[in-house]
């Protein structure tokens, strides 16, 4: 290879090429080495017209020791270009910007309807003197079924009812399941919430869904009266719907309270006199309550001669439809964004 083309050629001129870029101070000194190297008459230009003296075999090497020489010195200078830039502040020709223009306001979002309530639900809550508690939402069949008191031919148990992952493990049907934890755990007198997400398989349609929110409540203590979980449901309810708001219980069954009730609210939206809201009935249903069943305490290790205790669920989602007259759950799922920018 002739020596003008050599690797320590090469080499000897990109040391030198990098100690007079790095010493470039303005845009028109790099500019000059620019040329120097990468003009038209540089360099590296000289370097590629002298490849045809090359005996053949020779040039496919030099031809890419030139190349590599050529694409290291644009960087390099490239580099340092956006560098002096940076520090004098300037911009591309048409590319300047007046900073006193008031910058353009990103939008922001907004807290989901069923996040609010959920927000507003556990305030509630914990003015009420209840402590926040949380479980799996992938359960097993003991914490849903059996410590709720649901014996294994029961219909809520039924594959067509739940999704069941594996043979024993299921994603959570309710929030009792929480209790069932909770008790476990802690010694009475107990007193917690839980809010959450669960999950059955219904037929989705404009007033059901596969998955919803429940709150579920829980008071385990001496002394403990059907009187207390009306108390707290009704101040509950004057809390999230407003004080002018009735309560009614009526009698209903579940297998882990006993006695069980279902829960009404008097329509918030008419006063209870009657509209499309509440079906015309001047009633809304939010959940189910009760009185703890023995057996549910006996199973945790609770003894029912000693306390007795309430629990309720109630459904968020249902009270999020209610409030802000929403005639189809599946607006609440859908991220639609004209629904959501609503709210």
């Amino acid at each position: 290879m002739s020596q003008i083309i050599s690797e320590e050629i090469i080499a000897q001129i990109e040391r030198t090429a990098e100690a007079e870029v790095s010493g470039a101070t303005t845009p028109d000194q790099l500019e000059s080495i620019r040329i120097k190297y990468l003009g038209r008459k540089g360099q590296v230009a000289q370097i590629m017209d002298s490849l045809g003296a090359l005996p053949a075999e020779d040039r496919p090497r030099a031809g890419r020791l030139a190349n590599e020489l050529k694409k290291r010195l644009t960087e390099m200078i490239d580099q340092r270009s956006a560098l002096l830039s940076a520090a004098s502040g300037a911009f591309p020709a048409g590319k300047a910007i007046d900073v006193t223009v008031p910058g353009k306001r990103l939008p922001l979002g907004t807290i989901h309807p069923i996040s609010a309530a959920i927000e507003e639900v556990c305030a509630c809550m914990r003015q009420l003197g209840f402590d926040y508690a949380e479980g799996p939402e992938v359960e097993d069949e003991f914490h849903n079924f059996d410590g709720l008191n649901i014996p294994p031919n029961h219909p809520a148990r039924d594959i067509s009812s739940n999704f069941y992952v594996t043979d024993t493990m299921l994603l959570r049907s309710q929030t009792s399941t929480v209790q069932i934890r909770y008790m476990e755990k802690h010694k009475a007198p107990i007193r917690i919430f839980a809010p959450g997400k669960v999950f059955r398989p219904d037929t989705v349609d404009a007033s059901h869904y596969h998955t919803f929110h429940q709150v579920e409540g829980l008071w385990v203590d001496e002394g403990i009266s059907f009187s207390h979980l009306k108390t707290v449901l009704f101040l509950f309810g004057r809390l999230i719907l407003g004080e002018d708001v009735k309560l009614r219980l009526r009698p209903s069954f579940f297998p882990f309270t006993e006695p069980s009730a279902e829960i009404d609210f008097s329509c918030f939206i008419c006063g209870g006199r009657g509209c499309p809201t509440c079906s015309r009935k001047g009633w809304i249903e939010m959940g189910g309550c009760g009185m703890v069943h023995p057996k549910v305490l006996e199973g945790v290790n609770i003894d029912s001669e000693k306390y007795t205790g309430f629990a309720f669920g109630i459904g968020i989602d249902r009270l999020v439809m209610a409030r802000y007259g929403i005639d189809d759950v599946r607006l609440l799922f859908g991220n639609d964004l004209r629904f959501l920018r609503q709210f």
